[in-house]
């Protein structure tokens, strides 16, 4: 079946952080057993898409991800794994193009089964042992790293508690091999994610049991040059954890969820803060880092929010420098308390209710990137694109450079000078 001695394989990852760390790390143990990790542009052996099922669309989306793999890979094992998966195995059964299903739990396990099963056909080295590097023209520069999974919060709207199951943290020392791990094979920052990251240690009787002692324990023991943190709810920041951003190699960039500016949808949502709360949060970490990015998640349209509820929230955006909004519309998912409420809102009011905080969430971006212009930041280098240079600063601003360097994978000082389509113009400062 295999037409090349070293068989080839491409993962194509929707959704979160967290299944981006969950692919990294299937891209890492499938090149440790021999694969070759390709991009999904490519003809191949093994073609796996991880799927996010947070909305209608994402599972539309999977379900043409899975049907053009096929397409394109006709005698490929197509695999479909992740959060869809989860929700909807049945779903996922009718599609004739899938050779190979594995939910969240079963991905720990998918690249030793995916070679027990086809035998001979595959040559493989010891699963585990050999160290190899990455090739980072085909990776990230920067590593999703996973430090706890799964959620008791159990929001109305969220399928997460169901298909990530129960939370769980990941013991530090784990974590740390980790990261060394990925520092070994060329990374040079990493973002701690996970479904409830503030929850951190709750089950740990030995080692760090919060979150902000795990982060200390990571910059001890590590010497990774930037450490992110990709999110954190309102109610869990305080004075321990933002004595942290004082350290260097911690980005300064908080992702803060909002979802609702309207205490009455929060309560519905069953989020654990109001809308006071979460000023006075941003409050504080502005206070104590004035040129931190802060960025957040909002919700469109939960069933019942009226056009003053809706108002509610734009009157947060408008009072808060965010550097960027994630602006999302409900969308019903079977098996949560919020499919069952009544007074959906309409599709075309919704949509208005969306494009609006989109056009104020570009403009909050905008002026953001404005009032750092002048400002140094550190940037580390992803790739180079008709002769310009991407990259992102510290403070998560997307600059371009146009230099005949090879900044690959480079940390560089930057000047930040003017913004130009999206992103920031910058110079490097010798």
């Amino acid at each position: 079946m295999i037409a090349e001695l070293t068989p080839k394989v491409a993962i194509e990852t929707h959704g979160c952080k967290l299944n981006q760390a969950d692919s990294e790390k299937l891209a890492l143990e499938f090149m440790e057993a021999g694969f070759a990790l390709v991009g999904t542009d490519q003809r191949v052996d093994i073609y796996i898409v991880n799927t996010c099922t947070v909305t209608h669309v994402a599972d539309r989306k999977a379900r043409r991800a899975i049907r053009a793999a096929r397409k394109q890979n006709p005698s490929a094992i197509i695999v479909a794994t992740g959060c869809y998966v989860d929700r909807d195995e049945e779903a996922i059964l009718a599609l004739p193009e899938i050779d190979i299903i594995a939910n969240n739990s079963d991905k720990v396990t998918l690249v030793k089964e995916i070679i027990a099963n086809q035998g001979d056909d595959f040559i493989s080295c010891t699963v585990g042992t050999d160290q190899v590097p990455v090739n980072l023209s085909l990776r990230r520069t920067r590593a999703n790293v996973k430090i706890q999974e799964g959620c008791n919060q159990v929001c109305s709207y969220c399928i997460v508690p169901k298909v990530r199951g129960r939370e769980r943290s990941i013991p530090a020392d784990q974590i740390v091999s980790n990261i060394k791990r990925l520092q070994s094979v060329g990374y040079r920052e990493v973002v701690l994610t996970g479904t409830q990251l503030g929850s951190y240690g709750f089950d740990i009787t030995d080692g760090p049991d919060k979150l902000y002692k795990l982060i200390e324990y990571i910059l001890q023991n590590t010497s990774i040059e930037r450490l992110r943190v990709s999110s954190i709810q309102p109610q869990e920041v305080n004075p321990d954890l933002l004595n942290l951003w004082q350290d260097p190699r911690l980005c300064p960039h908080m992702h803060i969820p909002l979802q609702s500016g309207s205490n009455r949808i929060l309560k519905l949502m069953r989020r654990r803060y109001t809308r006071q709360d979460y000023l006075a949060s941003i409050c504080e970490v502005s206070a104590k880092f004035p040129e931190i990015s802060i960025t957040t998640d909002i919700i469109v349209g939960f069933p019942g929010e009226t056009e003053s509820e809706y108002l509610d929230t734009i009157d947060i955006v408008n009072t808060v420098d965010f550097a960027k909004l994630h602006v999302f519309p409900f969308s019903i998912r079977p098996g949560t308390t919020a499919a069952y409420m009544k007074d959906e809102i309409k599709h075309q009011l919704k949509s208005l209710r969306v494009k609006t905080l989109i056009k104020l969430g570009e403009q909050k971006s905008y002026r953001y990137k404005q009032r750092m212009l002048g400002s140094v930041r550190s940037v580390l280098w992803e790739e180079k694109k008709h002769g310009v240079w991407h990259g992102l600063t510290d403070n998560y601003i997307r600059v371009n450079l146009c230099s005949d360097r090879d900044l690959g994978n480079q940390i560089s000082s930057v000047l930040l000078m003017e913004q130009s389509g999206g992103s920031v113009a910058c110079s490097i400062k010798e």
